[in-house]
Order: C-alpha cells, then structure tokens, then sequence
C-alpha cells in the first residue's frame, strides 16, 4: 500500500468494511471515517445527521450537533474498540449518508421530511444511528421504525420525561413520547426512561429509574432493570445527551445537575448487548456550549459503543485487555 492509498477514506473508500490510515487532526470528516456515499446497497447500519433545532425551549445550538459529534469521533476510529478489543467494521458495514435536508422557513415540514428519510434507509434493510439536532426529531424516526417494526420498546435515556401534553400538533422537543405512546408507536409497559431529573405528574406507563436511583444502586442493577423490562422486544434507545451531568456534558441545550457521569452512561449502554436492537439516535449536543469538544466527545462514544453492540451480533468476538 502507498502512502497516496492513505487519508480521505470518507470518500475515497472502497468497500463499506475495513478501515485504512487517517491523521486524527486531517482528512475529511465523517463519523468514525466511514464511506460518505447514500448507496445503501450492503449497509448495515446508515449514519445520518438530522441539523434540527426549531423545538427547543431553552438554549438553541443542537442543529450543529451532527457537524461536531463527527468531528469528535477521530480518535475512535484509530484503534480497535475499547473494551471490546475488536475492529467493528470487520463485521459491520456502516456508510455515513450526511445530513436529512430541511426546509428551515417552512417549519410545518420538517416532521415529514424526517419520517420520509428514515423510511427511504429502513425500506433498504439498513439499521439506522442518527445525530439530532433537538429531541423532538426522535418522534418522526420512531414513527417510520414503529412502521417496519410494530410497537416499539423505547430505551430513553434523559434528564427530563418528554412526556408532558401539547394538542399533538406542535414541535416541542419535551412532548412526543406522550404523544408516541397514545399513538401505540411506542409500548409504555415495554419502555423505560433512565437517568431522570425532573418531575412530570404523569409517566405515562413507562417505568422510570431516576438518576439518584442510578448513584445509589449502581449500573448493574440499572442494567437489570432496563433488559427486564425491555424483553425480546424490538428496542429503540434514544440518548439526550443530557442525561449526563452537565460537568461532563456542558454542550447542551437544557442542563440538569445531578445527572450520570460518562462512564455510567456507557456501561449501560453497553449492558444493552444482545437486546433486539433496531435503531438509535443521539441528540441535543449543542457545541456552542461546550468546552473541549468534551459532550461532542461523550455523544460519539456512545455512539460508536452502540455500533459494537450491532458488531457482536453479527459474530465479533470480544477480546478484552486486562480486568474490565
């Protein structure tokens, strides 16, 4: 191989698995370098940004976290994954498709476009991982999956509920899973929401393990409770970036202290491994708030940690350095 084979492997790529050599600080972005392209022929998993903010409440800035949470996932796409000891694209095919266009001035449009996205790459057959952009925009994904899957089981993690009433009209990032769940798009005896901070009269059927249930009981138990309740359901995770405290996630829209530390978060998305898992998005990263790329950072982990999760299923063996 020549030095000029090297760098670029966003688009210069041939096959969707295997990795060459990129410098960290060069070469063009996308996540974890994979193949910028929208063939979906052979995807395992499409990479898509959705730059949407028009639903927040509090600081804006999300609709360039797609933009930044590939930025940050240079690194990871270096060495064979930690702690799972193995190159997930060894297994999986896993295309960067870009960004799902929107019609800024034309608000109203917006939940279409993203349902009409999400639909057109699970029509292929692919799984999908999307970068909000604001929460709301787990709502039009969990309808185009609920629409291949049925009702789906919902893994949310979150500092607040996302479960307080509108007329099922308005864009509201702290509304749809209400609304998902009257519209049987989401099964509330089959969801839980991990990691809250907030109060909400209602929870609407799910079952919720707040974060200082987390601190005190730690992530196992936390694990425990996620896969009993989850079952062999089809399993949506949707992950605020919020749910993290904002000393390690600042970048967000609307912080909440008292929240998971990064490692917690991980860990149990990693003890999601072997679920039937069918989609993620990971949303609310607002870099214009963050510092040191450190919640942009935390955003691609989680991301990639999820990727690894797909790549054991498909037969990717873990091969962990020393006591994990």
């Amino acid at each position: 191989m020549t030095q000029s084979d090297h760098g670029d492997q966003a688009f210069r790529a041939g096959a969707l698995t295997g990795r060459r050599r990129e410098m960290t600080y060069g070469g063009a972005l996308s996540f974890l370098r994979r193949k910028y392209t929208r063939d979906l022929t052979g995807a395992d998993v499409v990479v898509s940004g959705i730059p949407y903010d028009g639903a927040t409440t509090f600081r804006p800035g999300c609709r360039l976290g797609p933009q930044a949470i590939r930025a940050a996932s240079v690194q990871l796409a270096e060495l064979r994954a930690f702690p799972f000891g193995f190159d997930p694209f060894d297994h999986l095919a896993v295309i960067d498709w870009g960004d799902c266009f929107l019609e800024p001035a034309h608000p109203a449009t917006v939940p279409t476009a993203i349902a009409a996205h999400a639909a057109a790459i699970l029509d292929s057959g692919a799984k999908m991982l999307t970068f909000g952009g604001d929460h709301f925009v787990a709502y039009p994904l969990l309808k185009a999956h609920a629409a291949h899957h049925g009702p789906l089981a919902l893994v949310q993690f979150d500092a607040h509920s996302d479960t307080w009433e509108d007329d099922g009209t308005g864009l509201d990032h702290g509304t749809m899973f209400a609304r998902a769940a009257a519209e049987g798009v989401v099964d509330p005896a089959q969801s839980i929401q991990v990691g809250l901070r907030t109060h909400n009269d209602s929870d609407c059927g799910f079952e919720i393990l707040t974060s200082p249930w987390i601190h005190r009981h730690g992530t196992e138990a936390t694990t425990a409770a996620i896969r009993a309740r989850v079952g062999a359901a089809p399993v949506y995770v949707t992950f605020d970036i919020d749910v993290l405290d904002p000393a390690f996630a600042p970048g967000t829209g609307t912080p909440v202290a008292g929240g998971l530390a990064t490692w917690q978060a991980l860990e149990l998305v990693r003890g999601l491994a072997g679920l039937n898992l069918v989609g993620m998005d990971v949303v609310e990263v607002s870099p214009p708030y963050d510092h040191a790329e450190v919640t942009a950072l935390a955003a691609a982990t989680v991301a990639h940690d999820w990727l690894c999760l797909l790549a054991e299923a498909k037969g990717a063996v873990r091969r962990p350095t020393g006591r994990i």
